[in-house]
């Protein structure tokens, strides 16, 4: 099973994109939100993430192998998630992932059932659906929502953030205000956190310095 790949873009198309890697080129697909940040990328080394599946009717005896790739391990990991939910699959996730990961993550847990029938292929059942199955699945991909698609947040970065977001968690703070409070603090600071421990100082500074 193929689940990394690092090639130059040869093309970016609606769907899919081709990338070459030696004397092979392959078409994998992509959602509409990873096509908005690969489309100004021809010509460039990228490394996507990847997984694969067989399209087709076993019946018929006819079964295409596809790639379906990411920026990300974390994208990759939503698009499972959200695949897993009866009535989606691959090709209508597929359609359906116009906006970023952190958003329809955000809409999932917030239960917005307007937001999530607005993407395509997702009507007002599959909604309800999907947010039943993920609504608890999906606090850390919304954390996505401090992340520059320019620039991803590195392994250790995400691993940090996910770690802070549980102990405010634990601290008695709701997921939204855990959210928000990193959000605030990200977006203040220039530098990077080394650990947990720094973040939460500069929560702790940020927060001081508003208190009346």
């Amino acid at each position: 099973m193929i689940t990394k790949m690092t090639g130059k873009v040869v093309r970016v198309e609606n769907n899919a994109l081709a990338v070459a890697i030696n004397a092979f080129e392959y078409e994998v697909l992509i959602p509409e939100f990873a096509r908005q940040q690969l489309q100004n990328r021809l010509g460039e080394s990228v490394t996507l993430h990847t997984i694969e599946y067989l399209e087709g009717n076993p019946t018929q005896g006819r079964l295409i192998p596809r790639l379906v790739g990411f920026l990300s391990e974390i994208e990759r990991e939503f698009f499972e998630l959200f695949c897993s939910v009866d009535g989606v699959g691959v090709r209508k996730a597929l359609r359906a992932m116009v906006q970023p990961v952190a958003d329809v993550a955000a809409a999932i847990e917030n239960q917005e059932v307007k937001v999530l029938s607005s993407l395509p292929g997702i009507g007002p059942a599959t909604a309800e659906r999907v947010i039943a199955k993920l609504r608890r699945k999906v606090p850390k991909f919304a954390l996505l929502v401090t992340q520059d698609v320019t620039a991803p947040l590195s392994d250790v970065a995400r691993d940090i953030l996910e770690e802070t977001y549980d102990v405010l968690r634990s601290l008695g703070h709701a997921e939204s205000e855990a959210r928000r409070l990193l959000d605030e603090v990200l977006k203040s600071k220039k530098k990077k956190f080394k650990d947990v421990q720094q973040v939460l100082q500069a929560i702790y500074d940020q927060n001081s310095h508003q208190a009346p």
